[in-house]
């Protein structure tokens, strides 16, 4: 910071650049010979999800490659709930029906 301050080095902007000093780089490049890539992270961190979604009893053992069919569908209802209603309500600027003015 102090040699930013410096006039004879302005044009170097090292007060614009100084949160950059140190890093080499930006944090999702990695050396595949040295580290690992973001597709094995991303596929470890899967990998472990759904482990633990297993293990806890929140989805089924299956084969990689079975697919899941739910054949029981239960009616849910019709239209808005009330707060449904109450937001659209609001965004629109009308009154909720049913609801007496006061």
């Amino acid at each position: 910071m102090r040699l930013g301050g410096n006039p004879g080095l302005a044009d170097l902007r090292l007060i614009h650049w100084a949160h950059m000093l140190g890093f080499r780089g930006h944090f999702s490049t990695k050396s595949r010979r040295y580290s690992t890539t973001l597709g094995n992270l991303r596929a470890a961190r899967e990998e472990h999800a759904r482990a633990e979604e297993i293990s806890t009893g929140r989805l089924p053992l299956f084969d990689e490659d079975t697919v899941l069919v739910i054949v029981h569908w239960e009616y849910a209802g019709q239209g808005l709930s009330i707060g449904e209603q109450a937001l659209a309500a609001a965004i629109t600027g009308t009154r909720l029906p049913g609801v007496a003015d006061e």
